[in-house]
């Protein structure tokens, strides 16, 4: 098939650092090329990909201190993808309802995975407006709020197979600290995941980056309980976070909100780390409770569920990684995503095997 993915413009596909969305993009991409699809990448020049890549803007905005305005680059970006619709049997956008309503007037068949949170009271009127759009959650638990939207599928992230691997002893008995990786913010619960490493007394290694907007958040908060077995490790790439995610006992993730998916779970889980999180958004979808890692409801709980980290084995969470996770199955849901679009709007069309 010919596939059009079109991606923020906010980080590079893949990100030097952070940027889950971006990423997931990424592997996506790049596995649509190697089964065999021509496929074009919609994204900022700094992008690096196998597939066709049209560079919309020079490079990522975040990286691009004269940009003030990050909509006129991505509106750039709407009309260049409509300049070439004739080259594509689908459009996939990772761009929230921004396509919704030059798209849905046009010939070629498009989704939009929906990457972000959906329980904002704005967005209902949105989908209302637009009850055919066909959109994809990356879990059950983030369609809820929007009963009325046109949800053909869920799709969970995956990740390459061999992108992160388990380091070390494949007993585990090597992982001596407990970590966190993401973004440094409240609703991700650092200060909770500090105070439960403290409690049990085992080091906390934080991996993580801080926004502009949670600098008042980092300082006042988290950076006072820097120190005494909490360390800033600050923002890791991917060829860091192998080593560090197998040197964990487990990964905390004391979340407080309705998490979409969280990509920390699965790239814990290619390494063999259990997660210890909280009852909250994805979670449940994601973690398998006493095989992966342990679904606790509190601070409290999970202090209590850190003796029981040794009891999930490295090698059988890796193996239901590789089962559950991996890109190769994602692209493959995605395709069939694509290739009943591509009927539908087109009923004669015949697909050939590997098309």
């Amino acid at each position: 098939m010919r596939i059009a993915q079109i991606a923020p413009l906010h980080e590079a596909v893949p990100p030097k650092l952070y940027g889950g969305t971006e990423r997931v993009v990424s592997f996506l991409t790049e596995e649509l090329v190697n089964l065999g699809h021509d496929v074009t990448l919609f994204a900022s020049g700094d992008s690096v990909t196998e597939a066709n890549l049209h560079a919309c803007w020079p490079r990522a905005l975040r990286l691009d201190p004269a940009i003030r305005d990050p909509i006129a680059p991505h509106m750039l970006m709407m009309e260049q993808v409509a300049q070439r619709l004739d080259q594509f049997d689908v459009l996939h956008f990772h761009m929230d309802y921004w396509p919704f309503t030059h798209f849905s007037r046009q010939s070629v068949p498009y989704v939009t995975t929906m990457h972000g949170r959906l329980d904002l009271p704005e967005l209902q009127p949105v989908f209302d407006a637009f009850p055919g759009v066909p959109v994809v959650s990356i879990s059950d638990s983030q369609r809820r709020p929007l009963q009325r939207a046109n949800f053909v599928r869920t799709v969970l992230h995956g990740l390459p197979e061999k992108l992160l691997t388990p380091q070390g002893n494949p007993d585990g008995s090597d992982r001596t600290y407990l970590a966190f990786l993401g973004r440094i913010c409240p609703e991700k619960g650092v200060d909770k995941a500090i105070r439960i490493a403290r409690a049990v007394g085992i080091p906390l290694k934080i991996a993580a980056k801080v926004d502009k907007v949670d600098a008042e958040y980092f300082e006042t908060v988290i950076r006072p309980m820097l120190g005494q077995g909490v360390e800033l490790i600050g923002e890791i790439n991917d060829g860091q976070k192998a080593a560090f995610l197998s040197g964990a006992r487990g990964l905390l993730m004391p979340i407080d909100w309705p998490e979409p998916f969280g990509l920390v779970m699965i790239e814990a889980m290619a390494c063999g780390t259990p997660v210890i999180a909280f009852n909250r958004g994805s979670v449940p979808e994601v973690i398998e409770d006493g095989l992966t890692g342990l679904i606790v409801e509190d601070e409290t709980s999970a202090i209590g569920a850190i003796a029981r980290l040794h009891t999930l084995k490295p090698a059988a969470i890796r193996t239901r990684f590789e089962r559950r996770f991996t890109a190769r199955r994602m692209a493959n849901d995605y395709l069939s995503i694509y290739r009943q679009l591509a009927v539908q709007h087109r009923p004669n069309l015949r697909l050939v095997s590997g098309d």
